[in-house]
């Protein structure tokens, strides 16, 4: 099997206007795959088995079902470090995975889901085993030290009770995942254009009278229309709504001189996530207030500071240190962290704020290849409105590189 090798340096590549076809998908996904493989040796592990369908597609590039997956563990894939790659596919299924390079075999899965099978899931659970047990024997290691990352409660104490050593897969999985080949971040940069298109169409409908959910659908409505799949959270809100972050998108109606703020979190075209965010004005009345600028400004300082200070090389830690100090009074209503990894959804590395970091912070090294994703929400604790800005950026050599390239508000900043 042959891969997609990184011989073009970052800060050279060309993302924008390269033909994608099938044999690119293919050099990706073998890419993924390898990742993957050298992140189990690093691990000291002798297989994966990967039930959450993200990774199954990262593993071996087969789609199927992917929203009703994440809740039904229906199918599944054993990767180990040295030996045959098995996807077992949910009934029916099998031509899905036709022509796939990744793959050895294609199998059905068994029916371990206690939904789908009831009192004689035992005996599924039991074939599942014997299933794990034929690959592993083909395969080079024998140490019976896997990782597993979304079964069963039943699967896994029976794997613990088989004699397997059990390990949590997400990491060395979330470690592959954090560095892309030039012709994956091909896939990740059409997936961003096709979303600021559908950005520019939402933007163009901002109106007093509109709906929040009228203004989310037709955002929506675009990123199926162009290829994209689907959105993982509602987050577009506006006037008081935008007041702490998380607040789901409703029936609100749009009100003359208001924010609305908006987070894309979408899993567009080749599955890749483009997640940045923007925050609107909302005309037809009053010009935008002193305090609503102030919101904008701060946020975009944060954003353009935390930018500038990424450095590959740079620890995580430190980073964290440096980073833009979020005000008193806007720090109970901070974003959960300061930068987190992109790729087919959010990934690893989160880079928590430097007041977090005895909680759940943790160290690493930036590196060229990651695509990155800067987050600002500034909203006060006694504030009505609040601003949500982001940006996706790779990680060159030497410098930085914006994958989101929407514009900011020239109203707002002005």
């Amino acid at each position: 099997m042959s891969t997609s090798t990184i011989d073009t340096p970052y800060d050279n590549a060309v993302l924008s206007g390269v033909p994608i076809d099938e044999a690119m998908e293919h050099r990706v996904a073998l890419y993924r795959l390898n990742r993957l493989r050298e992140q189990i040796v690093a691990h000291n592990l002798d297989a994966v088995i990967l039930f959450e369908p993200i990774n199954i597609r990262y593993a071996c590039g087969v789609r199927n079902m992917q929203v009703y997956s994440q809740r039904n563990p229906a199918r599944y894939v054993i990767v180990p470090a040295d030996g045959p790659v098995v996807l077992f596919e949910y009934r029916s299924c099998l031509h899905l995975a036709e022509g796939m390079p990744t793959l050895d075999e294609v199998r059905y899965a068994s029916s371990i889901m206690p939904l789908h099978s009831g009192e004689h899931s035992p005996k599924h659970v039991k074939a599942f085993l014997g299933q794990v047990q034929d690959v592993l024997n083909r395969s080079a290691g024998q140490s019976k030290h896997i990782g597993v990352e979304g079964a069963p409660t039943e699967v896994l104490t029976a794997l613990a009770d088989s004699g397997y050593v059990l390990s949590d897969a997400t990491r060395p999985v979330e470690v592959a995942k954090s560095i892309k080949s030039i012709d994956e971040l091909v896939l990740i940069n059409r997936s961003v254009e096709l979303t600021e298109e559908a950005m520019h169409y939402m933007e163009d409908a901002i109106e007093p009278g509109i709906t929040e959910n009228k203004l989310w659908s037709l955002f929506h409505q675009k990123v199926i229309e162009t290829g994209g799949e689907y959105l993982e959270t509602r987050l577009l809100t506006s006037g008081e709504n935008t007041n702490p972050w998380f607040q789901e998108t409703s029936e609100r109606v749009l009100q003359p001189g208001e924010l609305v703020a908006f987070d894309t979190d979408t899993v567009g075209v080749y599955g890749y996530y483009t997640d940045f965010s923007r925050t609107f004005f909302t005309g037809g009345g009053p010009q935008p207030t002193a305090e609503q600028k102030a919101l904008y400004q701060l946020a975009y300082d944060e954003i353009h500071t935390n930018i500038d200070l990424l450095k590959p090389g740079m620890e995580f830690r430190e980073y964290s240190e440096k980073a833009w100090k979020i005000p008193e009074g806007y720090r109970e209503n901070r974003y959960l962290a300061v930068v987190h990894g992109c790729g087919m959804t959010g990934e690893w590395p989160i880079i928590a704020h430097h007041m977090d970091w005895d909680t759940v912070g943790y160290n690493g090294i930036i590196q060229p290849g990651m695509t990155l994703c800067v987050e600002s929400y500034i909203g006060h604790r006694d504030g009505r409105e609040g601003v949500k800005l982001e940006e996706q950026v790779l990680i060159g050599e030497t410098k930085i590189h914006r994958m989101s390239r929407f514009h900011y508000s020239d109203i707002l900043l002005g």
